[in-house]
This record gives structure tokens, sequence and C-alpha cells, in this order.
């Protein structure tokens, strides 16, 4: 499916835009079928006011000048979605993905703009907040959601009142308190895959004054991936939560504590090899490499790549993406574990002519994975027991009141965070690493002069040469000087020393305590009745200081590094095999030339701030614009690899080669919010926004690196709204067009390439349906749906016929009844109705050429669901 922009424009006029906003409506729309009458339902059906804490006060979420898509609880539900990653498929300027790791490489952009790669070191672009605390990754919010009252999605940058690192907009989840009348639920869940979801919870009074809560849940189903060399599945689900909370309130205090533990254990994430490279003509030296890798690998593994091969009789299987068979080295898993806990705790305090907020949180995440890095059935490279923990105490302090006969409603506040990140890194040789090196040198060195081939390691057996022993009987000076040098003579003529399965890291300690500051106001002030006008400015200083302590073994390393064997070094860069020799045998990963205990520090401040106005042309119509200004803070890329060696042309290891630079976002935004009549509300917005120096995490085929790319412009128009004809029947639509490309001659993409894996064309919609059968039973149907464009998931021009994602829509559906005045309920659901494939990222193998492996979607899932609330 592809759609022409005209084509997109005529469907948008022929049917009614509506979105997300809309979907907290749908929801209550539920509540009030249950209990409609007949005579009711005839009645004009009027839109409830959807309260909202976007600007960190409750306010009418269509009296807010700025872009929110609000979704509420029971909706999210409907739609099956039980973390962050499911939210995209309800508000269409949100997309969400996960590579090669569910913890530490989950990826949330808004609007175009978010960060992606597996570096804990690497911060996000959209910020994520819990009931008011910031959660300062990604992944460490990706843990089961409990019963959610709203999830506010703030789309461009929310840098004067949400924290830090929310240069393209925020997630703000608020969760469901206690109450004080007493109740509960139970629900159980079973489903294709064998998957298993059972959650409890119950709520009550103490006193008049104080009410607890308590909820917990586990969730299980098998992996949709199937291993090719050994029995298993990857990409399964195994976690629990519980969560408790304490709620206290009288006339002028409430007090809301929340403790929580959450944990899985789970396998993940598998990724296929596309085929690519080796299916391509061979006029390339990647392409070259990628035939001859994916050859060696067929030879030397157990079992063939999954999903696409050159077989050693030269035929090209074809790739089945659908198949989702992974090949990886028996005994080589994808285990992630993820422990983590944590308590906050939030204070408001009406003093009459102000209201005092105070959040104090603490949070202990961490993560333990493994991972086959080299993407095949070969036993070539391995993570063993990488871990990665982040301590983050945070307190944020806000003022809010009134002035001037309500004519100004002002705000002040501050934020500090400490955050304790640490990282052991492990990637290790397997058993076969020194067998590959010298499978590929061999397919490079191959000629009718020579067609033996070379080898440097002596694996390939006695009938293929040395690459030492031809450079002796090719070079009559060298062979003259080794005839008089015993040693000399030994170098050449023999293998280079092997490399015992488990060489590498050692342990690669990387720790970064980060301390942020920051000061903020936001007023609003009220010039009319219908004119009001919107000012923040907030100041943000931020300090990092790492300590590494890197500590890796590689005989590869350590002979071409040693000066006596610089004469063999240059025979080898003689003959043009020097560069691939040196980073197979001695990966840019696991090079001991960057040993070493090292430490350096990096601070920074900036101002960002808001400037909006909002115009009410009657109680249906708000008018608005504003600029923003955004930030994202700099940093460190964990990664050894990306020091540069002095071998291959470069100074050596040095902290400031991984340090990368903050960077800035001008975002300028107009829009209208309407309720056109009683039963139809509309919004539109158009924005525009300009990111300079622009963090951008790449893996490059051998070592991941952060790039500040000059510029990046983010523009577009979003439409949404819902549609309730019926108290008990809701359509809720939504449509963004985004315009994101990426701008730096310097590297590369002055082209103005479109943003990785952003589709131009995002379009979500929604049916429910409640209504009453008969005395205390009432129905449920509903159907969700998500659209994207054509779009690439890496941008890269020869990958994109092998990774690239042509149009496709996911649709969900669910539907059951509910009887005993909703006490009771079934309900059964279908998740990807048309089992719907697609590339969720793509990303190039390492040392394979031009070839490329993709993360796949998941397949149907569907089950029936049983429930009792009392």
């Amino acid at each position: 499916m592809k759609f022409a922009h005209a084509a997109v424009r005529a469907a948008l006029l022929s049917t009614i835009s509506v979105a997300s906003i809309g979907l907290a409506s749908a929801a209550q729309a539920q509540d009030e079928g249950v209990e409609a009458t007949d005579a009711a339902a005839e009645e004009e059906v009027a839109f409830d006011e959807i309260i909202v804490t976007a600007t960190r006060r409750d306010q009418a979420a269509q009296d807010i000048p700025l872009a929110v898509s609000v979704v509420a609880g029971e909706q999210l539900a409907n739609a099956g979605v039980v973390d962050i990653r499911g939210i995209q498929q309800l508000a269409p300027s949100l997309k969400t993905t996960t590579g090669q790791s569910s913890a530490t490489g989950a990826v949330l952009t808004i609007r175009g703009i978010g960060t992606a790669g597996d570096n804990p070191g690497f911060e996000p672009a959209v910020g994520v907040f819990i009931d008011g605390v910031f959660r300062a990754r990604a992944g460490v919010a990706l843990a089961e959601l409990p019963p959610i009252d709203r999830v506010e999605v703030l789309r461009g940058p929310q840098g004067t009142l949400f924290g830090r690192n929310t240069s393209a907009g925020a997630l703000s989840i608020t969760t469901s308190k206690p109450k004080f009348e007493l109740g509960g639920y139970a629900e159980l869940s079973y489903g294709n895959l064998d998957e298993i979801e059972a959650k409890v919870g119950v709520t009550g009074p103490v006193s008049e004054q104080f009410a607890v809560r308590l909820d917990g849940g586990y969730h299980k189903r098998d992996g949709y991936i199937k291993l090719a060399n050994e029995d298993g599945r990857v990409n399964n689900i195994n976690r629990w939560f519980a969560r408790g909370q304490a709620y206290f309130e009288n006339d002028d205090i409430n007090f809301r504590l929340i403790a929580d533990v959450a944990k899985t254990n789970e396998d993940c994430c598998g990724a296929l090899n596309t085929g690519s490279g080796f299916s391509l003509p061979l006029t390339s030296t990647n392409n070259a490499i990628a035939f001859i890798a994916s050859n060696a690998i067929e030879a030397l593994s157990a079992n063939p790549l999954a999903g696409g091969a050159v077989g050693r009789d030269g035929i090209v299987r074809p790739f089945d993406a659908k198949g989702r068979v992974m090949a990886t080295t028996p005994g080589r898993g994808l285990t992630e574990k993820v422990d983590e806990w944590g308590v906050s705790g939030e204070l408001n305090w009406d003093f009459g002519g102000a209201t005092l907020t105070s959040i104090t949180a603490y949070r202990d995440w961490k993560a333990l994975r493994d991972q086959d890095i080299d993407f095949s059935g070969l036993d070539r490279a391995y993570r063993d027991d990488y871990r990665t923990g982040m301590k983050d105490f945070t307190q944020e302090l806000r003022l809010q009141g009134s002035a001037f006969n309500d004519k100004v409603d002002w705000l002040v506040g501050a934020f500090y965070m400490n955050e304790k990140l640490t990282m052991t890194d492990t990637i290790r040789f397997g058993t076969q690493a020194d067998q590959y090196t010298d499978a590929v040198i061999n397919g490079l060195t191959r000629s009718v002069a020579l067609p033996t081939g070379l080898q440097l390691y002596g694996t390939l057996g006695a009938g293929v040469p040395l690459f030492g022993q031809v450079a002796l009987a090719t070079n009559s000076a060298l062979a003259a000087a080794a005839a008089g040098n015993t040693a000399l003579l030994a170098l050449f003529t023999s293998p280079l020393p092997r490399t015992p399965a488990g060489a590498g890291q050692v342990a690669d300690k990387y720790s970064v305590d980060t301390d942020a500051i920051a000061l903020f106001t936001h007023n609003i002030i009220n010039i009319s009745d219908s004119l009001s006008l919107t000012l923040g400015l907030r100041y943000n200083y931020e300090k990092k200081t790492i300590d590494t302590d890197l500590n890796a073994v590689s005989p590869t390393c350590a002979f071409f590094q040693n000066p006596a064997t610089l004469p063999y070094r240059q025979a080898l860069q003689a003959s043009g095999l020097f560069s691939g020799a040196y980073l197979l045998g001695c990966n840019p990963a696991v090079n001991s030339e960057f040993n070493g205990i090292r430490s350096d520090k990096r601070s920074e401040s900036e101002f960002t701030g808001t400037a909006r106005i909002a115009y009410k042309v009657n109680e249906d119509v708000l008018l608005f614009g504003g600029y923003d200004r955004g930030y994202k803070s700099g940093g460190y890329n964990l990664d050894r690899a990306g020091f540069d060696s002095v071998l291959l042309g470069g100074n050596g290891a040095q902290l400031t080669d991984l340090e990368f630079g903050n960077e800035s976002v001008d975002a300028f935004e107009v829009g209208l919010k309407t309720n056109l009549s009683r039963e139809f509300q509309f919004n539109a917005s158009l924005f525009h926004s300009t990111f300079k120096n622009y963090q951008s995490n790449r893996f490059l085929g051998n070592n991941f690196v952060v790039l500040n790319y000059d510029e990046l412009v983010s523009k577009g128009i979003e439409l949404e709204g819902i549609i309730r004809p019926h108290p008990d029947f809701v359509i809720n639509m939504g449509y963004t067009y985004l315009d994101a490309k990426v701008s730096d001659p310097a590297a590369g993409t002055d082209d103005g390439q479109q943003a990785s894996n952003q589709p131009k064309h995002a379009i979500t919609g929604g049916i429910t349906w409640t209504p009453r059968i008969s005395d205390g039973v009432n129905g449920l149907i509903h159907a969700d749906w998500r659209y994207n464009s054509d779009h690439y998931p890496v941008n890269d021009p020869v990958a994109k016929p092998f990774t690239g994602n042509d149009g496709y829509g996911i649709v969900n559906l669910r539907a059951g009844v509910n009887f005993g005045d909703g006490k009771y309920s079934v309900e059964g659901y279908v998740e990807n109705l048309f089992n719907t494939y697609y590339n969720i990222t793509a990303f190039p193998i390492p040392e394979q050429g031009n070839s490329f492996a993709v993360y796949p979607a998941p397949p149907r899932f569907y089950g029936v669901k049983l429930g009792v609330k009392f």
C-alpha cells in the first residue's frame, strides 16, 4: 500500500478526521452507556471535560494551548496495551520501537524525533513520567502497566515544566490512586502461544482521611521467533509486578505514597538475517564480503543462516520473514533479566493563596543480558552477563497560585536529579572466531593465480598457505632478510596466535554520575476573558562525571601492537589486507590497545522556555500558537569501540572520543481545538521544529557511534478529534503528516533524507460500541487500527530493498459482555488481526559487509479474558 499526498488529502477530506484525544471520552462513554436508558440516548450528547495536568495544573484538555493526545485507561485495556510500546496504536504522532534489547534498546519518538541505539549512556528525547516521576530511560518504563487513569502524549518540546531531556515531547502516565470506598478486581486471560495474564487489585479506606491500594500482576507467553539450531524460542514474555499505595487527604493537604517492584526474566530480542548483500551483484567490496561471509558461516555452522543464505551449492535461498526463524549458536542465549523497584511521595499543600507540590522519588533499576552478537549459527562472538544499572533520586518542588484578581496564574519551581549509572560490558570471542577470520580472508584472496587463497591462523588445514609464507615466496628482499634472521623467519612462517574461547572483554566497567539542577517558572496571563498569554522559562545545569576501567585480552591485538611484528604488518598493508585482518582479529569492541583506567567530566547549562498565546473565539473554539525552546543534554557513548586505533591512523583512546554534545530545538506550533457540535470534536495543529546538533546513535557495522548532525527539521500537520452520536457509540480517528529531514553535508546527509523509521503518513482510528443488551447486561465491541505509510528502518540505500516497509496497517479487535451490573465480564480479543508483517528496526550485521538484519513484528495474538469486580 502506497499513498500519494493527493490521495491522502482526498481520503482525509472525505472522512471524519478524529484522534486520540477523544479516546478518553470513548472510555467514559462506555461507562455512561452502561447506565443510559433509551430515553437518555435520544437526548443531545455532550462531551465530558477531560482533565489533564499537561501544564502541571488541573485543566480541561480543550482549554490548553498545546497539542496533547489523551488516552484513558479503559481505552488502553480495549486496545490490549500492556506497556508503553502499545500506546502508538492510539496516537499517530507517537512511534515506539524495540531493537536488540527490550530493556536498553526501547525507543520512543514524537513527531519523528527520538533516540535510537542500545547504549545506556545515550538518553531519550521523549521523557517518560509516571505519576509525576521522571523515568530516566524508555526501557526503565517498560514494566507491565498497573491500572491507568490516563496517558497524556505531549507533542513538541516540553523543556519548561517536564524536567530534563524532553526535546521531542513527553509521555505522562497517571495511574489509578486509592479510593475511599471498598473495591477490587481480578482478571485472567489466556491466549495463543500459551499466554497467561493475571491481574488483581484491591482498594479501600482505612479511615475517613486515609485510603490504601494494592495491585499486582503476572504475564507470560511463549516466544514467537524460533531458533534454527536448537529447540527453543525467543521474544517471549515472563514478568510480574506488585504496587502498593497509601493516600491521605484533609481540607488542606493530600499526600500519596507509592512503592513498586517488578521483575522480568525473558529471552529477547531475536533478529532475522534478510539475505541481503550476498544476493546483490558482487561489484563492491562490501557485497563481496557479504557473499564470502555467508558462505563461511554456511560452511562452519551446524545449521546455515536461517531465513536466507547462499548455500555451498551457490544457490541463494529466499528470506522468509513471516517464518520468524533465527540462527543462533547453540548455548549462546538471549537472556534478559530486569529487576527494578522504586518509591515516591507526592505532597500537595494548599495554603489558601498558593499550593505547594513536592514530588520525591528514588528508583533502582538493573538489567542482565546475554546475547549472540554475530547473528548466525557460527560461534563467532557473544555477550556474557552484560550488566547495567541506574539509581535515580529526583526531587521536584512547585509553588502555584494566582494574583491580580486571578489575572495571573503563576507557578515557580525547582528540580534536582542525581543518577548513578553503571555498566559492565562483556563482548567475547567464541570458539570459531579464528576460523571465521580465516574463511573471510581466504575468500578475499582467492584468484586464478592462487586458487587456494590464504589464511592467517592456520585453521583451514595445510592445503591453504599462510599469508606469511606467500609473502616470503613473492618478495625476494623479505626472503633474503629472513634467511639471516631466525625471529623474522619464524614471524612469517608461523600462523597468528590463536584466540582462546572467551577472550575479549574481561570486563569493561563504566560509571557515570549525573547531577542535574533546574529552576523554572510557568505563568498564564489572562489578558481578557477570551485572550491569554503563557510565558515560561527554565534554567538547566548538568554535570556528568565518568570513570572507566577497561580490560580486554586479545592475542591478535597484542600481536599487531607488538613493535617486533612491524614487518608482518607492513607486508599486510602492502597487500591491502591489513585493515580487514586487523578489524576481524582485533575488533574495536575488544581492542586491548584501549585498556586502562580513565576519568573525565563535562558540564553544561542552557535556558529553555515557552511563549504561547490562546484566543477563545467562543466557548467551543480555541485558537492557539506558540514557540518552545527545548534541549537535550550531552554525554558519553559507553562503548570502547568509539575510540580510534593508532594502527589505523587514530590518536588512541581518550574519553573525549566518546563524548557528544547537547542538542537544542526551536519549535513553532499553531492550532485550534473545537467542539463543532454537541457530538463532534475536532482539533488540528501545524508544527515546525528545527533541531541543532541533533544527536543520533548509529551502528556502523563494527561499533556504535554517537553523531551530532548539523540540523534536523521536523514539520507537519496533525488532525484529531472524536464523534459521539450516542452515549454508547464512539468513533475516533487521527492523522499525522510528518516531514522529518536530516541535513549535514559533512556527514554526507545533505540530501535531506527522512529520519529513520518515520512514515510520512500515520492514520489511527477506533470504534467503541457498548450497547445495553438487557437489564444488567451490556456488550462491548471495539476495533482500533493504525496505518503507517512506506518508511525505512535504517537509512542506508543498499538496505532499502531488504529492510524497507511498504505501507501497512495493524488492526485489533475486542468483543465481550459484562453482566451483574458490570461485576462480571467475558471478552475475546485479537491483536494484529490480519497477521501483518513489518520490520520493526534494522541494522547492518557486524563484519558481514552489506548484510542487514531486521527485528520482526509480532504475529497475530488472540485469546479470552475473564474479569470480576466488586
